[in-house]
């Protein structure tokens, strides 16, 4: 466990992923009917940007740096950007509050939150930071045992995101594994698995395993800010989505140019979506 994101927050991303994981849990919104949220990797609720480590890489300002400068924001990354501004009401961007901090912020009265992060100080603090809040619950336990430990849950609707550290070689196959698990017990349940795109050949058997699945509808988004092969590091991200709400694929039609366009960090940079599985 030698992962910490403090050192990767706010960059492009958390971006892409935070800004469609908040407008998902919007959407499910929509229905009075209560939800739970379950984080895999929740890592911690708050980082500081100037802090010695995202200043260290500095990546946040070439991600959320980016955006919180621009204008004529479209209206779905101006509410993820309206909840980052939330934890810096003087103006001047300093925090940027992680996925749990997000939802939290977000969660209705009748709304449930189930967080786990193996990291040891980072679960600690976690629980700290949500010591009292009786909606939510932080587990210190492997993140992938989270859908067959937790699913279904009581409240009959839930959104789940499985957002690993990609240290090891065999973590897309465990996805997968945790996936098909929490599906056979909930199969309605919503699902964002964030993935890093660094090696496009890597990726071409874990989108072949996906669409060999039996899982309900799938979107595959992908995200970059540099060509897919350019052998710089993470040139870009991709989420797969289980039961994505409608109409989040025809909004991020016109989102997801707008913000390419933003964040790109050379030629070629590039977006896609697609259907993986079903297509509504």
């Amino acid at each position: 466990m030698n992962y910490r994101h403090s050192f990767h927050a706010g960059n492009h991303a958390d971006v892409f992923k935070h800004a469609v994981l908040l407008r998902m849990l919007q959407l499910m919104q929509r229905k009075e009917t209560p939800l739970c949220y379950l984080d895999s990797h929740a890592g911690t609720s708050l980082y500081d940007l100037l802090g010695e480590q995202a200043g260290k890489t500095g990546e946040y300002r070439e991600g959320i740096g980016r955006l919180w400068q621009a204008g004529n924001v479209p209206p779905l990354l101006a509410d993820y950007r309206a909840a980052v501004a939330r934890h810096n009401p003087d103006g001047d961007l300093q925090l940027y509050p992680g996925s749990p901090q997000l939802i939290a912020d977000a969660l209705r009265e009748q709304d449930r939150m189930i967080l786990s992060e193996l990291h040891p100080q980072d679960a600690d603090t976690l629980k700290v930071h949500f010591a009292g809040q009786d909606a939510i619950a932080v587990h210190h336990r492997d993140g992938y045992e989270l859908g067959k430990a937790f699913l279904p849950v009581a409240e009959k609707r839930a959104l789940w995101l499985l957002d690993p550290p990609f240290e090891q070689p065999d973590d897309l196959l465990r996805c997968l594994q945790a996936m098909d698990a929490g599906l056979q017990r909930m199969r309605h349940c919503v699902i964002a698995l964030w993935y890093p795109i660094k090696d496009t050949r890597a990726l071409k058997s874990f989108y072949q395993q996906v669409a060999q699945r039996d899982w309900p509808k799938v979107l595959r988004i992908e995200f970059n800010v540099r060509p897919a092969d350019t052998s710089l590091g993470l040139n870009g991200s991709g989420l797969i989505l289980v039961n994505p709400p409608w109409p989040l694929w025809e909004e991020l039609e016109t989102v997801l140019p707008w913000l390419n366009k933003l964040l790109t960090q050379s030629a070629g940079a590039d977006w896609r979506m697609d259907w993986l599985v079903g297509a509504p």
